[in-house]
């Protein structure tokens, strides 16, 4: 597998979570209005949760940290989010199953080349 590419799309797929993760640490407030307003308890705790969450899962997949681990944890998370937050919005629910849909390939596949764990990964076959 080309290296460039499986890191190009891990940055592709992970720039989405860094950004909702970092708006939703910086205006949590907001984030725990709208998580309210759609039921959640305690939203404020779940928006910082979930606002971590997404930057440090988007910081690992551009890092190729724990990739097949994390991938399938975000895989999930786009479902889940689909499912709880955006049944109404038909294309951010298709958003969400087509980005969990490129998380299991990233799983399937791993970090490629390019990734901190490859010097661990290396080492087991030395």
């Amino acid at each position: 597998m080309n290296a460039n590419l499986i890191l190009a799309g891990r940055i592709l797929l992970a720039v989405i979570f860094l950004v909702a993760g970092y708006g939703k640490l910086t205006d949590a407030a907001g984030t725990a209005g709208y998580f309210g307003q759609i039921g959640f308890p305690a939203p404020l705790l779940v928006a910082y949760l979930v606002g971590a969450f997404e930057l440090l899962g988007g910081i690992a997949i551009v890092a190729g940290f724990q990739t097949r681990i994390v991938a399938i944890a975000l895989a999930v998370f786009c479902v889940a989010t689909g499912l709880l937050a955006h049944l109404g919005d038909q294309t951010a629910l298709m958003k969400n199953i087509a980005m969990a849909g490129g998380f299991l390939v990233l799983a399937g596949s791993g970090a490629g080349a390019v990734a901190v764990d490859k010097p661990k990964r290396e080492s087991r076959y030395a």
